[in-house]
């Protein structure tokens, strides 16, 4: 049985050898075995969904919405979130440029499945979310790294163009992700508008990661879609602006006639997102409007404590300027690598933070920490952390 099972391994889409388990997972899980663990690790918001979310969801249940939504998506959630992208960020969207997706993790990936051939080239900024870099390979596309770290994290836009130029057509899309996950910069009005202006020289989608658009904690986020309406496929969501990882809403935005070819890989990969799940959403949309901005104060406030706390411990980081994140380089003179680092933090001091190597080039030498946590919580890790770093001289 054990060769056969080997035998249809082998067997299988040449692709997925190129794909292996996500790293922040996987160490998530290891360390969640180890008693008193304070974990860091995943950006998962620490506040409850908001009661008028929740009393949403128990109405859609009491009324029987326990049946399919239509596959796009309802039309009064469709409506409710280009309401809400046109008010706060001025996209002009309606119901026609919505797919209410299963997540923005599905919203991903129908966006590279939908845009790449075998053999077409995804632009990825690095350090990223590494999710795009699997989805972009198991399609048969390549991954073009643009390593930001020397430019405070924010692709610029002759580097962006000289990558176009020397890539040529292969090149089919360009992934950005501002409020970024996991370095904690955003891309100001002056950024967006000069990259959009190399982009829209050229046929190139841009798949534009927005789902933490929320939480900015500087200038008011702007969204590349407003320069670029024709060529951008923007994801966002639920899950960080209003605290619904678990409800599992993403939306997927595009000019309609691009919509309608989204949607084949959408309808194909799930039918459609869970239906009380949407009504839940739709509220959320429709009435939560400072469900976001009621969080982000909490999270200031913890961003620059632990932005105060690892730079007194002599990491050096940039202030975070949205999300939830602290990205933060071990000293060179510690002569330990960020893996090493985190395992021995974890195992020694019982606390959890993210190798930054596993976010691409750019990376290494650097770990996370996702400050979606109680600053009771973030009090105790930073005084453990300081334990261990006392020990490194």
């Amino acid at each position: 049985m054990a060769e056969r099972v080997q035998r249809l391994i082998d067997r299988m889409r040449d692709d997925l050898s190129q794909v292996t388990p996500s790293d922040i997972r996987s160490f998530d899980q290891e360390v969640s075995k180890i008693p008193g663990i304070i974990k860091l690790t995943l950006g998962e918001p620490d506040f409850n969904t908001p009661e008028h979310v929740k009393n949403a969801a128990i109405e859609s249940i009491k009324e029987n919405h326990t049946h399919y939504a239509p596959s796009n998506g309802t039309p009064g959630l469709r409506s409710a979130v280009a309401n809400f992208l046109d008010k706060k960020y001025q996209l002009n969207y309606t119901a026609d440029n919505v797919i209410v997706t299963v997540g923005a993790t599905e919203a991903i990936w129908t966006a590279v499945s939908s845009v790449v051939n075998r053999g077409d080239k995804v632009i990825i900024p690095t350090p990223i979310w590494p999710m795009y870099i699997p989805i972009t390979k198991v399609n048969g596309a390549e991954p073009v790294f643009l390593d930001t770290s020397d430019n405070h994290f924010v692709l610029t836009p002759e580097k962006l163009e000289q990558a176009i130029k020397e890539n040529g057509d292969s090149v089919k899309a360009v992934v950005l992700n501002f409020p970024s996950n996991p370095t904690g910069m955003t891309y100001r009005r002056e950024d967006v508008a000069a990259i959009a202006a190399v982009l829209k020289k050229y046929d190139i989608f841009v798949i534009a990661d927005e789902i933490y658009s929320e939480l900015t904690y500087g200038d008011k986020h702007v969204s590349i879609a407003e320069y670029l309406p024709d060529q951008t496929l923007l994801i966002n969501g639920v899950s960080k602006s209003h605290a619904m990882t678990g409800w599992r809403i993403g939306v997927l935005c595009a000019p309609a006639p691009i919509v309608n070819q989204l949607a084949k890989i959408h309808q194909y990969s799930v039918t459609t997102a869970t239906r009380v799940a949407q009504d839940a959403a739709q509220e959320a949309f429709e009435n939560g409007f400072e469900d976001g901005p009621e969080m982000k104060k909490e999270y200031q406030q913890r961003a620059q404590f632990v932005y105060e706390k690892m730079t007194e411990m002599g990491f050096s980081a940039h202030q975070p300027e949205g999300a939830f994140y602290l990205f933060a380089k071990i000293p060179a003179s510690w002569n330990v690598d960020d893996k090493s680092f985190c395992h021995d933090l974890a195992y020694t001091n019982k606390v959890a933070l993210v190798a930054g190597s596993s976010f691409g080039p750019g990376g290494e030498g650097y770990v996370r920490i996702s400050y979606a946590a109680s600053m009771d919580n973030l009090k105790e890790a930073m005084k453990r952390i300081k334990e261990n770093v006392a020990t490194r001289g």
